[in-house]
């Protein structure tokens, strides 16, 4: 198992290879793995010759500091899990001075709008961040395909957005959500949780599924007050929102449109642990 903790070694071991046109598959996290990090690692080990898995809690991307100092950071436990997928992934476990070189400052990005949408709305500059984590993560590692979870869709979106708008040659594999067994999506917040909050947290998955079973009759405004009202039930939830939007340019559904994909977007804290899911409408 090899670990790289500069961009510099991490080029020279895999310039060589990049002239023998082996095919590089490329897992972005923040770490603390779960098994649905897994899934997306052994997706790139099956697409290609070598697959690399990138380990860095990116402060740029965190518009709460509290929320920043709470993120789970455990390297050791995520190596140990990425050995039981294949001992042959590639890590690249930078330090913020490997990254940004003294200047921890987010680059501005226009995504034609898709960042002012839901996770926009509410953490201010956070966009920025990934744009620019992704992007210099891109440019060091140099992929031949990417792989990203579709529980974070919104970002799915914008990575895509950013790879066409810079014309980054990288192909963007969205894959499905990995969920727990009570439904709740898998997230690295989920280990802030406690075992009972962990259980009440899967009324999150059993609304949207609700939710998308009433959008077939019933408006988006409609859908989208039956969902705060459910919500308002238990003391253990805050809604921060709920959003019927259509998949391509994220923006509200006001009314359907029969030629659209509608997706729902959420996002509720449980007490104070934010946690965020998505689901597919039609």
């Amino acid at each position: 198992m090899k670990v790289f903790v500069s961009q510099k070694e991490l080029a020279s071991y895999l310039n060589p290879l990049y002239h023998s046109n082996y095919t590089v598959g490329f897992v972005p996290t923040m770490g603390a793995l779960h098994q649905g990090h897994l899934s997306l690692l052994e997706k790139a080990v099956e697409d290609n010759d070598i697959a690399i898995v990138s380990i860095f809690v990116n402060p740029t991307q965190f518009n709460n500091p509290e929320d920043l100092k709470k993120y789970p950071r455990t390297l050791e436990a995520d190596i140990n899990k990425i050995k039981t997928v294949s001992t042959e992934i590639l890590i690249y476990a930078p330090s913020v001075e490997d990254i940004y070189t003294g200047k921890t400052v987010s680059e501005n990005f226009d995504f034609d709008g898709l960042e002012n949408q839901m996770e926009g709305k509410f953490r201010a500059g956070h966009f920025d961040g990934v744009g620019t984590i992704v992007k210099q993560l891109f440019e060091i590692i140099q992929p031949t395909r990417a792989y990203f979870g579709e529980k974070d869709f919104q970002q799915l979106q914008i990575v895509k957005r950013l790879v066409s708008k810079y014309a980054i040659p990288v192909t963007i594999v969205g894959c499905p959500i990995y969920r727990e067994k009570n439904g709740l999506a898998m997230s690295s917040r989920n280990e802030r949780l406690t075992e009972s909050e962990r259980k009440e947290a899967s009324m999150i998955y059993k609304i949207l599924c609700e939710a998308q079973k009433l959008f077939k009759s019933k408006s988006a405004k409609d859908v989208s007050i039956w969902v705060a009202s459910e919500f308002k039930k238990n003391k253990i939830f805050e809604l921060e929102y709920f959003e019927i939007a259509d998949e391509e340019q994220l923006l509200p559904c006001v009314a359907k449109d029969k030629t659209k994909k509608y997706r729902a977007f959420i996002a509720v804290f449980v007490n104070n642990i934010r946690l965020i899911d998505t689901i597919s409408l039609n």
